[in-house]
Formats: structure tokens, sequence, C-alpha cells
């Protein structure tokens, strides 16, 4: 309903902002990767939004990236958690490291966040996976990233440059690191 708001920034009380567009003042919680990010009070703003109605009131968050809405987006829509602990995971990690979290299943980084307990965790875990690697690329791991582990690898195994490169040069160029090791230790097996 309300996607976006620009307007003069009135107030800064975390989690919440006071944003006057053009005379009407909207009370924003955001997330506090949001809020350090945010001019200072009497400046312009533009923040992305998520407009959330209830039985006991209307809630606006505000988000100062798309990532930040679209994993706000993806928190709230698993069981059992709702916008204050969404916006307690987004304030306690970044995006980039959520979605790091998640692609490897890494329960610790989410008991940090204040509010988070193992089982919500592993819940967030299992529910999410697959979901912010769309949006968010860094959470793939990049088939560069994989090349340059099989040639370290292969290293590391004692082959020299010459024998290592030259059997990277026969591997496929998308593969996962563990099968591009395999692949290139049976090509230097044989004679």
């Amino acid at each position: 309903m309300i996607g976006r708001l620009t307007g003069i920034l009135q107030e800064k009380t975390p989690p919440q902002v006071l944003l006057d567009v053009r005379g009407v003042g909207y009370e924003i919680d955001v997330p506090m990767s949001t809020f350090f990010n945010l001019p200072a009070a009497g400046e312009t703003c533009t923040l992305l939004t998520h407009f959330i109605v209830r039985e006991d009131g209307q809630f606006l968050y505000g988000f100062g990236t798309e990532a930040e809405r679209f994993a706000f987006r993806q928190l709230v829509k698993i069981s059992g958690v709702g916008a204050r602990t969404a916006l307690s995971v987004l304030s306690g990690l970044s995006v980039a490291d959520l979605a790091q979290a998640i692609a490897h299943q890494e329960t610790g980084r989410l008991v940090k966040v204040p509010g988070i307990g193992r089982k919500t965790a592993e819940r967030l875990l299992l529910e999410l996976k697959g979901r912010l690697s769309d949006v968010l690329p860094s959470a793939r791991p990049p088939v560069e990233d994989a090349r340059h582990d099989i040639l370290n690898a292969l290293l590391a195994l004692g082959y020299n440059d010459r024998e290592a490169s030259a059997v990277m040069k026969q591997l496929p160029p998308e593969l996962s690191t563990s099968d591009g090791i395999r692949q290139a230790l049976r090509l230097l097996a044989k004679p």
C-alpha cells in the first residue's frame, strides 16, 4: 500500500523515526542498520516501506535498501516470527551476514541476535534456505571462487603450477569445489 516515502526527517528515536511528508508525519520503525545510515534530523530522507495492518493497529516499517525490505518480508512470512523479531534480526545482522548464515546453516550467528533462541534460529535457517540467495549474489558462491579453491587445493596437495593449470583447463566451467577437486585428481592420476 505504502511502498516508499520521501520527506524531512523530524525525529530519530531508536528504533523509530518521524518522517514529515508534506505536512503529514509518519512514525516508522526501522532496523538499526537503516537507523545508523540515516541523515541528521532536518534533512531529506527516502525510505522503502512495508505497511502492516493488524487488529491492534497499523504499523509502518522503513528500510534504507531493497535488500533489507526483501529480507524483512521473507522473515515475517515465517510462522512465529513477527515484525519485531524481524527488525531485531536485521538490527543484529546485515542482510549479507544473514544470507551467509543461512547459506552456511550457521545457527550460532543467529543465536547472538537478542530475542533469538536456538529453536527460532533453526527454524529461520530451515525456512529461509534458498530464499535470500536470489536477491543477494553474495550468498551464492561465485564460480571464480570455486575454481580458485580447486587450484589452491591442488597446489596444497603438492602439484606444481604447470600441472594444476593444465588440469584446470580441462574442467567444466561451473563445478562445485569438491566436485572439481575430485575430477582434477582423477585427471592427474591418469598417465
